[in-house]
C-alpha cells in the first residue's frame, strides 16, 4: 500500500505544473466544435426538409389552381467534347541519296591564270618652244605725196550716224474758265424764288442776287411785309443767306446747305 501510493505521488511529481490544465482546455475547445458542427449539420437537414416541403406545397397548390408546375432546373453538365477528327497522315519524305564524291583522277587542278602584263607609259617629249616671229621692217617712205581720203558721203556711216528726233511739242494748257459771278445772277436762281416773286422784287428794286444779299434785317423785314401772298417766304425760304453765300463766291458751301443749282 505504501509503495503504490509513493508510485503515484512520483508519477505526478515527473508532471510539469500546468499541462493538465492546458489538456482540459484543449478537449473543451474539441467538444464546443464538435457541437457546433452538430448543430450545422442538424440546422441543414432542416432547412433541407422545408425546402422539400415548400416545394411540395407549390406543387399542390399548382395543381389545385389547374397549372402545370414548372419542371425542376436539371443541372447544367458539361457538354462531352467531341472527339477530333484524326490528322491525315502524311507519308515521310523521301531521303535525297547522297551523290558520290569525284575521285581524285577525275579532279583535275584547273591551271592558275597568268597576269596581263600592266602597260607602261611612254614619256611624252615636250613641244619644242615656237621660234619668235621677225620684227615686221618698216617699208621705205616714199617719195610720192600722200592723197587726201575722199570727203564722199558714205551710206554706211549716214545709217551709223544717230537722227534727232523732234521734240514733243507741249500740251496745250486749257484756258482757265473764267469765274461766274453769282452776285449779278437773277434772284430766280435762289431755291423757293419763282418769277412772279422775281416781279414782285423788281418792283421794289431787287433784281439781281446782289441786290438781295446786300440787304440789311430792317430792309428785309420791309421788303417781305410788301409781298403780299408771298409774305414770310423771305425767312422760311433764307433768300437772304443764299444770296450772301453766292455773292461771296462759296458755291460748295451753297450747295452743301441747300443743295445743287
Amino acid at each position: 500500500m505504501n509503495e503504490t501510493s509513493a508510485t503515484s505521488a512520483s508519477g505526478d511529481s515527473l508532471l510539469p505544473d500546468g499541462i493538465t490544465t492546458l489538456t482540459t482546455i484543449h478537449f473543451a475547445i474539441i467538444a464546443v466544435l464538435a457541437l457546433f458542427v452538430i448543430a450545422g449539420l442538424l440546422w441543414g437537414i432542416k432547412a433541407k426538409r422545408s425546402r422539400k416541403k415548400a416545394s411540395r406545397d407549390v406543387i399542390a397548390n399548382a395543381r389545385e389552381a389547374g397549372v402545370e408546375p414548372a419542371p425542376e432546373p436539371t443541372p447544367d453538365l458539361p457538354a462531352a467534347p467531341t472527339p477530333a477528327a484524326p490528322a491525315p497522315e502524311t507519308p515521310p519524305a523521301p531521303t535525297p541519296k547522297p551523290t558520290p564524291a569525284p575521285s581524285q583522277s577525275q579532279v583535275q587542278t584547273a591551271p592558275n591564270p597568268t597576269p596581263a602584263p600592266i602597260p607602261v607609259a611612254r614619256p611624252v617629249a615636250p613641244a619644242p618652244a615656237p621660234a619668235p616671229a621677225p620684227a615686221p621692217t618698216p617699208a621705205p617712205l616714199s617719195d610720192e605725196p600722200i592723197a587726201a581720203a575722199s570727203f564722199d558721203a558714205n551710206p554706211a556711216a549716214e545709217a551709223a550716224t544717230p537722227t534727232e528726233t523732234p521734240a514733243p511739242a507741249p500740251t496745250p494748257t486749257p484756258a482757265p474758265t473764267p469765274a461766274i459771278d453769282h452776285a449779278a445772277a437773277p434772284v430766280t436762281q435762289l431755291k423757293g424764288l419763282g418769277p412772279k416773286v422775281a416781279t414782285r422784287l423788281a418792283e421794289l428794286g431787287v433784281t439781281t442776287v446782289g441786290d438781295m444779299a446786300a440787304l440789311s434785317e430792317t430792309e428785309a423785314q420791309n421788303i417781305d411785309a410788301q409781298l403780299g401772298a408771298f409774305t414770310g417766304r423771305m425767312g422760311r425760304d433764307r433768300w437772304i443767306e443764299q444770296s450772301r453765300l453766292l455773292a461771296a463766291g462759296d458755291k460748295p458751301g451753297f450747295e452743301a446747305v441747300f443743295g445743287k443749282l
